[in-house]
């Protein structure tokens, strides 16, 4: 018995600290039964122990899998998770076939909104291609402390903002539904004005129905898009960028480089912007591969690269490929005017005449600053006035109204982040659905522990970039 009461007193301190750490001393109900498990034994926690035949072995294994699922879910939830990078946007600062160490500890865990979740699974469970999370409890935004807050420059795992909203159908799923109804309510209404002529309250009134007409089409058109339907903020894709921009925070782009307060912020070593590469039409199939393979590997670009139009190159990818004269005949950075068809800028509610490469200036939101409302910026903070924070929010011949009352200020409730990808012109990111509320923020990524190249069978496994510290990649 005193080894007993020495486990549960070992025990009961460290669960007491954990309640102590999330604050929520609604886990003291547990107490009781941990007190049973170890001194009074009233339950039969083991009772397939007597048993025998396949009911002993059936059970061994239940017991065995239950206890490494409820392991794993605590683990992800408050500690650490596994992220694998997807695409290419944060090249060449991250690859993709990277899997990352994501520290749940940096910024402070979140108490999760749907706790009833399978664990491994992020929204949808594989082969029944159903939820994975029963939507019911819902739990408030809480935020455990962590080690610190996000900082300029870091790299940040977030839930997709845009994902609130999806398209079920398999497809479509991780398409962003709010450009998708843009684009066909564009069609049935874009032709129809003259944008530049609209004043502040006719735009917002042209895009709410652009974007109502679009919404209707997907809609009604269930067979194609799937049923629309909503996720709750920790069951939205999980998206890592680089924060470029924090609360508080004027974010300009002018002629591609990021401006925060009037002053430039650092470019990451390894930025990358599209170029157009002109290669030398003389040489034939064979020439030019063998030409290029061997600049493949030591520049870094990729056989998916070099099938599109444009080329994404860091700054010395391009100056040492526009030394090979005899493949290339020009090497020269794509522009706005080179790629018209960047898609919409966020807020897709307003003309502004922003690009991806000349945006704003725009205002980060920041916890418990107010900002005046005009007919000017409101398409700007609808979304985080509505959606993130939960406000109704209505525009009436030019005056706006919040929960029903006409205002001109907004005082915000959480901290926003501007979200970017190394890779400039081939990231989807904050220039096109806006800003990271604190409540999307997952975590952050500590190392790469695993780096899979998708194209490579010949050197599957990127030795060199195993347990590199993702905090060195600058």
């Amino acid at each position: 018995m005193k080894v007993q009461w020495t486990k549960f007193i070992i025990v009961l301190v460290l669960y007491l600290i954990f309640l102590f750490w999330v604050k929520s001393w609604l886990g003291l109900i547990v107490v009781p039964f941990i007190y049973d498990a170890y001194i009074s034994k009233k339950i039969n926690w083991q009772w397939w122990k007597d048993s025998s035949g396949p009911v002993r072995f059936i059970m061994s294994w239940v017991d065995a899998i239950i206890f490494a699922l409820i392991a794993v879910y605590f683990i992800n939830i408050f500690f650490f998770q596994n992220y694998v990078i997807p695409s290419s946007s944060l090249e060449k600062s991250l690859l993709r076939g990277d899997y990352l160490f994501v520290s749940k500890m940096s910024y402070g865990p979140r108490i999760p909104q749907t706790p009833l979740t399978m664990p491994l699974t992020q929204h949808t469970l594989p082969i029944f291609n159903s939820k994975s999370y029963i939507e019911w409890p819902q739990w408030d935004y809480r935020r455990v402390k962590g080690f610190g807050d996000v900082q300029l420059n870091d790299i940040v795992v977030f839930n997709y903002p845009a994902g609130d909203t999806v398209m079920m159908a398999d497809k479509y799923q991780a398409q962003d539904y709010y450009e998708t109804c843009y684009a066909f309510g564009m069609d049935a209404y874009g032709n129809k004005v003259k944008h530049d002529s609209l004043t502040s309250q006719q735009q917002w009134d042209f895009y709410q129905k652009v974007l109502a007409e679009g919404a209707k089409v997907v809609k009604d058109n269930p067979g194609e898009f799937g049923i629309v339907d909503s996720r709750p903020t920790d069951r939205r894709e999980n998206y890592v960028k680089r924060c470029v921009g924090l609360p508080g925070q004027t974010l300009q782009i002018k002629e591609k480089i990021v401006y925060l307060d009037g002053k430039p912020n650092k470019e990451p070593d390894n930025v990358q912007y599209s170029y157009k590469v002109s290669f030398n039409k003389a040489l034939s199939a064979i020439e030019w591969q063998n030409m290029i393979n061997p600049l493949q590997e030591e520049l870094g670009i990729t056989n998916e690269d070099l099938s599109g139009a444009y080329i994404p190159l860091t700054k010395r990818a391009a100056e040492e490929l526009a030394k090979h004269t005899k493949l290339v005949e020009e090497v020269k950075m794509v522009t706005d005017a080179d790629m018209a068809d960047q898609g919409k800028t966020y807020p897709v509610t307003a003309n502004t005449g922003w690009t991806r490469d000349n945006y704003g200036p725009i205002w980060i939101p920041a916890k418990g600053k107010s900002i005046k409302l005009t007919m000017d910026n409101i398409a700007v903070y609808e979304r985080p006035i509505r959606v993130y924070e939960g406000n109704e929010l209505e525009v009436k011949n030019g005056k706006i109204f919040i929960n029903g009352k006409e205002t001109t200020e907004y005082t915000f409730k959480m901290d926003y982040y501007w979200m970017m990808g190394d890779n400039r012109h081939n990231s989807l990111d904050s220039r096109y659905w806006g800003f990271v509320p604190e409540d999307h923020v997952v975590g952050k990524p500590i190392f790469i522990w695993l780096s899979i190249n998708p194209e490579n069978v010949g050197s599957k496994i990127r030795w060199k970039r195993l347990f590199n510290m993702v905090d060195n990649i600058k």
